[in-house]
């Protein structure tokens, strides 16, 4: 505790800045799993915030509820744009683009759909942007000449995911 407190007093006289970095030395470890759990916490976020609309009125417990889904929702539609522009950005390279040359658009289509997961409550929505980051997901791993499969998540939402196939 008292180490504690003498960084505290350390940092308030010498305030340093807090920086944030995927891995720019690269590490090389990049994977879009990340990016899918972000997007199906989304969706399930979507469906929590649809069952309390149901409800004929919202207590106040529902209504700090209903605000902590809506953050959530934005902070994990956010997390999943992030996801895929550190692998976008920085696993991709000339190679990986003549293989897969449309992967500008796709990424551009993935930040638009995040984008609207973050503005609207409508589900189709968060399994649009899902569809579009498992689609990423192929064509990642197929990059790294690993196989993928097509299952379903076993806990909520239960969509549809692009795993990579180890052996």
């Amino acid at each position: 505790m008292l180490l504690h407190t003498l960084i505290r007093r350390l940092e308030a006289h010498n305030a340093l800045p807090t920086l944030a970095a995927h891995c720019d030395i690269p590490c090389k470890i990049y994977d879009p799993i990340s990016a899918q759990l972000a997007a199906l916490s989304v969706i399930r976020f979507m469906d929590l915030i649809a069952e309390l609309a149901a409800k004929d009125s919202l207590s106040l417990a529902d209504q700090a509820q209903l605000s902590r889904l809506v953050t959530e929702k934005e902070t994990h539609a956010e997390k999943a744009k992030h996801e895929v522009r550190v692998i976008w950005g920085d696993y991709f390279k000339q190679p990986q683009f003549e293989k897969f040359p449309d992967t500008h658009a796709l990424v551009h289509s993935i930040m638009l759909a995040g984008s609207a997961c973050k503005q609207g409550l409508e589900r189709d929505k968060g399994v649009k942007l899902l569809e579009l980051i498992n689609q990423f997901a192929e064509a990642f791993w197929t990059t790294k000449d690993v196989a993928t499969f097509t299952a379903t998540c076993p806990y909520p939402p239960a969509e549809a995911v692009v795993y990579p196939k180890l052996d």
